[in-house]
């Protein structure tokens, strides 16, 4: 971001006044003065300094994307006593997760202060894809893949609504897939291999909306990129 948009967004001036300031010397940027009008600074990384004091952007919308381990659950507190995603979290806004996982999955998820990109992500009406890595005890036949991708009974009165299922190993009395969901029922995928007698050992979500997991090691994250929030606002 230029260093005025991002003074002009912190409400401290204009663009234009912004590049006065600059010109004055009164800008700083991570301890230096400044006097280049086209500066780029990250507003995540940063400290933009005027006149002294340290400027921040107003009500700044965040995008965040969190590689949740297994064992973490998706909950600002647990009476239990177990890591939320919050505790792996530094920043100051406060943010709601889209889409989450259960105590046992892994994997990626996305986090917003943007009330409407959550509602758009998380309501079923609008069938979202999210794609995941699982790998089961016991091997999937032909019939039975044809079997997952269409509407399974998955008990207590639900039904799928079909998935795209592909079959990436199979052998050894294990198997490995790849499942793209549009909806969200709880432990959807789990239920799913149940009802085929085949008990799930590993489960990542990998994708969601096309903003794919990647660059991250367990129980870290990172800011989306713009291209990467665009994809999530085509959704």
């Amino acid at each position: 971001m230029r260093i005025n948009k991002f003074i002009a967004e912190c409400g401290i001036t204009s663009r234009r006044g912004a590049d006065e300031l600059i010109k004055q010397g009164v800008v700083s940027v991570n301890g230096k003065i400044t006097t280049e009008l086209g500066l780029d600074v990250n507003p995540d990384v940063d400290k933009v300094f005027v006149q002294g004091k340290r400027v921040k952007l107003v009500n700044r919308q965040v995008y965040i994307m969190f590689y949740k381990p297994k064992g973490v659950i998706c909950s600002a507190s647990d009476e239990h006593g177990r890591k939320t995603v919050y505790d792996y979290l530094d920043i100051k806004q406060k943010l709601a997760i889209v889409g989450r996982l259960d105590y046992d999955s892994e994997g990626l998820l996305l986090l917003t202060n943007d009330g409407d990109m959550v509602n758009k992500l998380t309501h079923p009406s609008n069938k979202i894809p999210k794609t995941y890595l699982v790998k089961t005890e016991g091997e999937f036949t032909a019939d039975e893949i044809k079997k997952l991708k269409g509407k399974v009974d998955i008990g207590e009165g639900e039904e799928t609504s079909g998935a795209n299922v592909v079959l990436l190993e199979s052998g050894d009395g294990k198997s490995k897939l790849q499942i793209t969901l549009r909806e969200g029922k709880n432990r959807e995928i789990r239920r799913m291999c149940e009802s085929l007698n085949k008990n799930v050992i590993f489960l990542k979500r990998i994708e969601i909306a096309g903003v794919r997991l990647g660059g991250l090691a367990r129980g870290t994250y990172r800011y989306l990129t713009p291209r990467e929030i665009n994809l999530l606002k085509k959704a």
